[in-house]
């Protein structure tokens, strides 16, 4: 039996109707088989990335908690220790694997959400005298939040903005224990987010910290480590590197599971509603039928094949040059980092479009409960997870305005030229005109694709532009 099919076969009897407790433990047994090992986003990328496709196969049915509950788990929090970690905390990855224990991911907080980037206040102070970082969350704006399998990890890799004998040196990421026995551990807070549209299968938290005390070795060390004494002293250990860039990467990682989650969501949900208008047989006037061949549904699932054909191909390549750099340890040039925003920016917006449209046009079906339109919040997490799509609309157009070599034809340029007079007005007027940033950002976007894969152009989604 191949990879592919034992890690199904192990998937098969994964439910999104479940409490979250329950949800939890289907991962934790998932994560026992070692099918998918936590350093296989480093040393088998492939199946990595084939897992998280296989898995988002059943969103459509059964909704998104458990495919976040996932990536949070492999990619979030041990993707995170396998790329910030050190070779002594990678070693112990396999132990924590075969004991099932559960992470989270808390770096989000309710001050800086999905529109605010990497901001983060809660703070981790080195304590010499008693040679452990004090975890605190100085206000309310620095409560972790929205933090997915938050109620029920094991662990948790906390980014926190680490000081030593008094100065700052930025957010790190610390390995923490969050349950001795079951039971979160002391000066740990937590709040639920409360019920959502989908997902309700999916815990998802705020987390506090009260001057949580924590071990020397929770500090993921791999590019710098605090050496005790005198009051503490930091060591960078790589020049260049920084705990938080290589943290970044996760969001790379990411990037691609998210637009190949979207893409397969729409893929299925194509395919089990042609199944329905194939059979659904239709009156005429000269002879019945189906409701396929009416002109909208059937030019619809046209539009629909052609764009998820050439999107798939754009994300797999994408995928492919990603995983030379995670196998590599490297980190991915500007040009490849520009190609997996794009991925995730298409993927998602052309998804939820093509859904929608496809939610008008069949009719009473998408009505109807189980058939995969009432978990379309999907892929509205798809939009906001691993960068929000707009804020990364509104980089990839302050990218190109700042840019000093052209690129793209007269149209692009003529763009970037106008936009460039609307920035020199400053921030007021670039937010003024902001449906000519995400014009621009969607030319920037298609034009990237067209340079992966090359084909007929895609259309523009509903309402991207024009809000």
């Amino acid at each position: 039996m191949s990879w592919n099919e034992q890690w199904s076969q192990a998937c098969s009897s994964i439910a999104g109707n479940v409490g979250y407790g329950e949800s939890a433990e289907q991962l934790r047994q998932l994560t026992k088989t070692g099918l998918l090992k936590f350093t296989d986003i480093k040393n088998n990328p492939g199946n990595f990335f084939e897992a998280h496709r296989i898995i988002a196969e059943k969103a459509h049915l059964m909704g998104p908690g458990f495919w976040i509950r996932f990536t949070v788990h492999y990619n979030l929090c041990f993707g995170s220790v396998m790329a910030v970690g050190s070779d002594e905390q990678i070693a112990q990855l396999d132990a924590l694997q075969k004991r099932g224990l559960l992470g989270c991911f808390a770096l989000t907080e309710k001050l800086a959400g999905v529109n605010s980037g990497m901001v983060v206040q809660t703070t981790a102070e080195w304590d010499d005298s008693t040679q452990e970082f004090v975890i605190n969350s100085p206000t309310e704006g620095s409560h972790k939040n929205w933090i997915s399998q938050g109620f029920v990890a094991d662990l948790a890799v906390v980014v926190a903005d680490l000081s030593v004998n008094g100065k700052h040196y930025g957010p790190h990421a610390f390995l923490v224990e969050f349950r001795q026995e079951g039971k979160v551990v002391p000066n740990i807070e937590l709040g639920d987010m409360g019920v959502k549209t989908v997902g309700n299968d999916l815990d998802n938290a705020w987390i506090a910290f009260h001057k949580l005390r924590v071990p020397h070795s929770t500090l993921l060390c791999k590019y710098g480590e605090v050496k005790p004494g005198n009051g503490g002293t930091y060591v960078s250990k790589a020049k260049g590197f920084t705990n938080m860039m290589m943290i970044g990467q996760r969001l790379f990682t990411g990037r691609v599971a998210v637009a190949k989650a979207a893409l397969t969501f729409t893929e299925h949900l194509y395919e089990s509603t042609q199944a329905y208008s194939d059979g659904k047989v239709c009156w005429g006037p000269k002879e019945n039928t189906n409701l396929t061949a009416i002109p909208q549904l059937s030019a619809l699932y046209k539009r629909a094949d052609k764009s998820l054909r050439r999107l798939s191909a754009f994300v797999g390549e994408c995928e492919r040059m990603l995983s030379i750099h995670l196998q590599n340890d490297t980190v991915p040039p500007i040009a490849l980092q520009d190609a997996l925003a794009c991925a995730k920016i298409m993927c998602s917006e052309t998804s939820i479009d093509l859904c929608f449209r496809l939610k008008q046009d069949v009719g009473s079906f998408a009505l109807m409960d189980g058939k995969g339109f009432g978990q379309m919040d999907f892929l509205q997490c798809c939009k906001f997870a691993e960068g929000d799509s707009r804020i990364l609309m509104q980089k990839v157009a302050r990218d190109r305005v700042k840019a000093k070599k052209q690129a793209g034809g007269e149209k692009e340029q003529a763009m970037v030229a106008e936009l460039q007079q609307i920035a020199a007005q400053g921030p007021k007027a670039w937010d003024e005109h902001y449906e000519k940033v995400y014009d621009l950002a969607w030319v920037v976007v298609t034009r990237v694709i067209d340079e992966y894969a090359p084909g007929e152009a895609l259309p523009l989604p509903v309402g991207l532009s024009k809000l």
